[in-house]
């Protein structure tokens, strides 16, 4: 219990007195939305007072739910390091660099960037961190044409990663500079409201990701069904996937359905695109509270030929977020399950995302809670990212 994140304390001693979240909400003045996301740590307990407040209502001392230092696992440190090293580079912005250089060849810029991008669908996020700073820079250098692209896809890059890492304000800052870099050009704006669509959800403001990206959807948006082109159909669908977890994480169950109903209109069955479709409707069940539903619907998804389609690092961090669905209908073991899945696929996603050790930590003590022997495997796993310790 010592090592568990201040959010899964406060589950643990919910559970313990017996409260529903509704109860518990009730009885703090607060929203089951705001203790659904504290417990799953994506509102933060930071304040003494807010602490002694739940406290109280849990019949506790303060103490039990100040978390130690975090238990830092082998793995952490270098994506500290990286993260870092990536403020430093969004620092120095290459617009204000004066010192002359050679152009970049686009050609190699184009392999390099395939090869970043590569390296961050197959979950391979400490090695991005390394790479970005000069894919940065360099794009800024680029010759000739293409090269608002290019460079808007280091950046979309950079704060996909940065979003991953718990670094959403860093993120944002990428994110709003690969806006600026796509100008006029309606595709490349929808393209970049993605990430900054997830680094406002991650920064706790819902609404503005909500709206941002609604706009740059209904920019490239077809006018009739099957038209626009692959881009602009990819891109709208993207954007529009991100406004309906920014709706469901506000609660908003019926622009959460319009968003991703409208998201399905513009894909394919069967392809990658209606795949990210069905996983972000998963997703966001879970967030509405539903997770018998988002289980039965996670299970069908995985089933089909289109989860395959899915990137690496997509099919993982879905585990994760699937996770905590599990855990609401109360299967411990089909979130540790999920876990151990996501582990396999890209084990960053639950050994160095800040999201998947808090996912652990919670599956973990809801297995304990329970007074479950947990899996071997996932008590492996907990030790060897330091959530067991």
């Amino acid at each position: 219990m010592d090592e568990l994140p201040v959010g899964r304390r406060v589950a643990y001693w919910r559970g313990r007195r017996n409260m529903s979240q509704q109860v518990f909400a009730d009885r703090l003045g607060r929203s089951k939305s705001w203790v659904d996301k504290v417990e799953r740590g994506v509102r933060a307990l930071d304040r003494v007072s807010i602490l002694r407040e739940v406290a109280a209502v849990l019949r506790i001392d303060p103490d039990v739910l100040i978390a130690r230092d975090e238990a830092v696992g082998p793995e952490r440190e270098p994506a500290a390091d990286g993260v870092e090293v990536v403020r430093a580079a969004l620092a120095r912005h290459p617009g204000l660099l004066r010192a002359p250089a050679a152009p970049t060849d686009p050609v190699v810029y184009r392999t390099r960037m395939a090869h970043a991008a590569a390296t961050y669908n197959h979950g391979r996020y400490v090695d991005l961190l390394r790479l970005a700073p000069a894919l940065l820079v360099d794009g800024h250098r680029l010759a000739g044409g293409g090269q608002a692209e290019q460079l808007l896809q280091a950046y979309r890059l950079v704060a996909f990663v940065l979003v991953k890492l718990g670094a959403a304000e860093l993120a944002w800052l990428a994110a709003d500079r690969a806006l600026a870099v796509a100008g006029d050009d309606p595709v490349l704006a929808a393209l970049a409201a993605v990430p900054l669509g997830q680094a406002l959800r991650a920064a706790g403001r819902q609404q503005a990701a909500f709206e941002t990206t609604v706009v740059a959807a209904h920019q490239v948006a077809p006018l009739e069904p099957g038209g626009g082109s692959a881009a602009e159909r990819a891109a709208c669908a993207a954007a529009l996937l991100q406004a309906a977890l920014a709706a469901a994480e506000a609660g908003d169950r019926s622009a959460a359905n319009e968003m991703l109903d409208d998201a399905a209109a513009v894909t394919e069955p069967g392809g990658p695109e209606r795949a990210a479709v069905d996983a972000a409707r998963v997703v966001a069940v879970s967030m509405l509270g539903d997770g018998r539903r988002a289980v039965v619907a996670h299970e069908a998804l995985v089933g089909d030929p289109g989860w395959q389609r899915l990137p690496i690092e997509h099919r993982a961090a879905h585990l994760v977020d699937v996770s905590g669905a599990y855990l609401r209908v109360g299967d411990a073991a089909g979130a540790g399950g999920a876990l151990l899945h996501a582990d396999r696929l890209v084990p960053a996603e639950v050994r160095i995302r800040p999201a998947g050790r808090t996912a652990l930590a919670g599956v973990l003590a809801g297995v304990l809670a329970a007074a479950n022997r947990p899996d071997p495997h996932l008590l492996a796993l907990a030790e060897a990212t330091g959530v067991a310790r």
